[in-house]
């Protein structure tokens, strides 16, 4: 028999308080006392904390974007820093990779090649 498990429904409700406040999944372990890989066990087996994860991370995204717009116009603001935080948060890219596959048929048009015509 293994040891008992830490996990408590009421960290769901720190996990979206936290997170809705812009707080990392990391920070969010810190404050539960609990390692990473037993945060990802956690949602596997747990769907009401998978849930509350779900919840945080769009809530966590809300609070950074609305931390780029509304300080648009403070010169103290670190735009490097926010943006960086957001392409390594949040998977923001710089461009759109787009792959195409499939099959394309050419036919080539002959000028003056008219099968139909009379002769």
């Amino acid at each position: 028999m293994g040891r008992p498990t830490k996990y408590d429904p009421a960290m769901c409700e720190t996990v979206v308080s936290l997170m809705a406040e812009g707080a990392s999944r990391v920070e969010v372990c810190a404050e539960l006392g609990i390692h990473y890989e037993t945060f990802q066990i956690y949602q596997e087996i747990h769907p009401e904390f998978s849930e509350a994860v779900k919840k945080g991370v769009q809530l966590c995204q809300a609070w950074w974007e609305r931390e780029g717009r509304t300080n648009l116009k403070n010169k103290d603001f670190s735009y490097t820093g926010w943006y960086m935080n957001m392409k390594n948060r949040f998977k923001w890219t710089d461009k759109q990779e787009v792959e195409h596959s499939g099959q394309v048929t050419l036919e080539k048009l002959v000028a003056g090649s008219n099968e139909d015509s009379a002769e």
